[in-house]
């Protein structure tokens, strides 16, 4: 073999960004204290749940604004667990995730502030304008946690990450069958991303020396 001939091409998975404990919290304070430039008092209401929801049950953006009232709040208090149902679910199949306590206070000020005019209409979209009974559209949600992310934390950030945040967390206290089972993926290839360490990982260790 030539001196200048090459190996082998080594394939390296590129790390997922996640946020970390203090930069969730951030994320959380901001959205629960301060208005969007959009915003009103009632919709800052809504807009903090969807983070929270996003943060505490990774949900999907593409599930979290075909959600109906009923899948949050039934029977005057906040669901024990959120049921994705198969009609919304990406691959059409159910999986229940329970709901922090954070998250159902959150769902119960929702309720008080945001939904009180759909009382009497469970199967209304959770997440609409009040201008229209339509859901807000999945780019609304993007744009929203994108201003979140430059606004709070003055960084670059997206629904997707809020899951890998959500998904990340949870490897660290439980194993990869739950967090399949919670993310809703149906092959374990999939889950097996948060198994590998990020970069405070990688620091934690080397300042543990």
């Amino acid at each position: 073999m030539s001196l200048y001939q090459k190996g082998p091409k080594i394939m390296t998975k590129k790390p997922i960004n996640v946020l970390e404990a203090h930069q969730v919290a951030a994320l959380l304070s901001w959205s629960q204290h301060h208005c969007y430039s959009y915003d009103t008092y009632r919709t800052r209401y809504r807009n903090y749940l969807i983070v929270l929801l996003m943060l505490d049950t990774g949900i999907r953006v593409g599930e979290l604004v075909q959600l109906q009232i009923r899948d949050l709040w039934m029977n005057e208090k906040p669901v024990d667990s959120l049921v994705v149902r198969a009609e919304i679910a990406k691959g059409g199949h159910e999986r229940i995730i329970p709901l922090s306590t954070r998250l159902a206070k959150a769902i119960s000020e929702a309720s008080a502030t945001y939904w009180p005019t759909h009382a009497n209409r469970p199967m209304s979209f959770a997440f609409s304008t009040f201008l229209s009974p339509m859901p807000l559209t999945t780019r609304t949600i993007q744009r929203l946690v994108s201003f979140a992310g430059e606004t709070a934390l003055r960084r670059k950030l997206t629904p997707h990450m809020l899951r890998h945040t959500f998904a990340t967390r949870l490897m660290r206290q439980t194993n990869i069958r739950v967090v399949q089972e919670l993310l809703g993926h149906r092959r374990l290839s999939s889950t097996q991303i948060y198994t590998h360490p990020n970069h405070a990982d990688l620091k934690k260790a080397i300042d543990g020396l």
